[in-house]
């Protein structure tokens, strides 16, 4: 676990290192007690954690001081491998929007976090990085329809994203 986590570390740090695209455009505006809960990731760009995750969930809650513990499981592999769980914690960096954060997996790295879609009814969310390395599409449900499915695509791809990268994550409750 040690040696996981130190590399996801580097992999971040060294990842600031190189060269910087527009920062992407985030929501106007997140209320932080709405957006609280568990959200499916249905698609995503991800991390070497979860390039082969099932049943992927992660649930945000809001503590008394503002920050946001983060529990993100998942099974490795297939809906029947091993359940995997880590714990990050989100931090606001800009709270007149609430959109962007940091989320610190490793002290004292915090990755970059942008909330860049999010509909009014706090359905579907796309969660994305100025890097354009990782990126995740998440909803309520578990699945969604194949239209809201393509609008988001697009979006991801309209914002700069390398979607032969994308991975449609395999959801069954």
């Amino acid at each position: 676990m040690k040696k996981t986590l130190l590399t996801a570390a580097l992999s971040i740090s060294l990842g600031a290192c190189s060269a910087q695209q527009s920062p992407l455009e985030t929501v106007e505006y997140v209320d932080l007690e709405r957006f609280m809960g568990d959200w499916y990731v249905i698609a995503h760009i991800p991390t070497f954690l979860e390039d082969t995750s099932y049943n992927a969930i992660e649930r945000y809650e809001l503590d008394e001081d503002g920050n946001i513990p983060t529990t993100f499981t998942f099974n490795e592999g297939g809906f029947d491998g091993k359940q995997k769980k880590y714990e990050p914690k989100g931090f606001v960096t800009d709270t007149e929007s609430n959109a962007v954060w940091g989320m610190r997996f490793v002290w004292p790295i915090k990755a970059d976090y942008r909330i860049i879609y999010l509909d009014e009814d706090y359905q579907v969310t796309i969660i994305g990085r100025n890097k354009r390395d990782y990126v995740w599409l998440m909803a309520r449900e578990p699945q969604i329809d194949e239209s809201t499915y393509q609008d988001a695509m697009d979006m991801i791809s309209a914002v700069g994203y390398d979607m032969s990268e994308m991975r449609k994550v395999p959801q069954k409750w």
